[in-house]
């Protein structure tokens, strides 16, 4: 029996987060193994030869070392194809085209202000960082106009790329929560119909509740 596959990182870190709802979508068994990055863990001679930007996660399958949350839930994906949610990532190519086309578009244009904003409201308190008023209203403003294209797309589809619940719709899990139970960006997302019936229904879902409650216990 192969081992189960390794995650490195705390399950608080949104990047890691996605990896472990996609692992939890896909049914395959992992371990996630602690970074302390408070002590400097993620900059460990050892670590670096998974992680050479010393960030995290890191993602181990028996001699395979891959990093980047996006590129490792791809990866699981296509490996792990017969297991799980066999829809997350669809073998058809019209289909895994508009996955990719609604990955892209959250990599490129809803990760950039949803981030910011994570970090200025979620992060910045925490670690005792002074918010950027500036920054916060800026990426308000870019990431209300991503959720204007989103609630055009959600009138005529039940998610991003099209009928299923597909890794596109996964890969939002992440920053959207953080910004909806600790942003208080919630209104952004109730105020979108389209947006607010896609959110409670994605995030609704027993893998991401299983990641949630993962980083409760943290």
């Amino acid at each position: 029996m192969a081992a189960p596959v390794k995650v490195y990182g705390p399950p608080l870190s949104t990047a890691v987060s996605r990896v472990l709802a996609c692992l939890l979508e896909k049914d395959v068994e992992f371990q996630l193994v602690p970074v302390n990055m408070a002590k400097g863990e993620h900059k460990n001679p050892d670590y670096l030869k998974i992680q050479p930007f010393g960030q995290v996660p890191a993602f181990q399958d028996e001699s395979i070392t891959i990093f980047e949350s996006r590129a490792i839930c791809r990866y699981v994906c296509e490996k792990y194809a017969d297991r799980g949610n066999k829809n997350l990532y669809s073998m058809n190519p019209l289909v895994k085209a508009s996955i990719e086309q609604w990955l892209e578009a959250e990599g490129q244009s809803y990760n950039p202000p949803s981030s910011t904003l994570v970090f200025q409201l979620a992060l910045a308190p925490r670690m005792n960082i002074k918010q950027d008023e500036a920054q916060i209203k800026l990426n308000d403003q870019k990431l209300l106009k991503v959720l204007d294209v989103y609630d055009q797309r959600l009138e005529s589809s039940r998610f991003l790329a099209g009928d299923e619940f597909t890794l596109a719709d996964l890969s939002h899990l992440p920053n959207t929560h953080y910004l909806v139970s600790v942003g208080n960006r919630g209104e952004a997302f109730s105020s979108r119909k389209n947006v607010d019936r896609w959110w409670n229904e994605i995030s609704s879902r027993d893998s991401w509740k299983k990641v949630v409650e993962m980083q409760k216990s943290k």
